[in-house]
């Protein structure tokens, strides 16, 4: 999936190799995997989880996704907001510096 110049995934403000992603899980899916856009101004990227929204599994395999899907250690994948919410906020710390 091409991510540049989504609305879903930003620089991070005041750094010059962090991102920010805002996705909207949906846990409990047949299998993990992006499902695209979603919100009003497609301001989301919608992530299936596999895993359940329990004991915060759903969030472990969203940070083990992501990091495997960007090429990037796991410890460069935090999330920031929406520990127990659908909505999320992640910031992805990547080796490159922005341009």
């Amino acid at each position: 999936m091409e991510i540049d110049d989504q609305p879903w995934w930003r620089p991070e403000p005041g750094s010059t190799t962090a991102w920010l992603l805002a996705v909207r899980v949906q846990p409990g899916a047949s299998r993990t995997g992006p499902a695209g856009p979603t919100g009003v101004a497609g301001d989301e990227l919608k992530i299936r989880l596999a895993s359940p929204p329990v004991d915060g599994r759903a969030n472990d395999e969203l940070v083990r996704w992501l990091a495997k899907e960007l090429g990037v250690p796991r410890s460069a994948v935090t999330l920031l907001r929406g520990q127990t919410s659908r909505s999320k906020v992640l910031r992805v710390e990547t080796l490159q510096r922005r341009v």
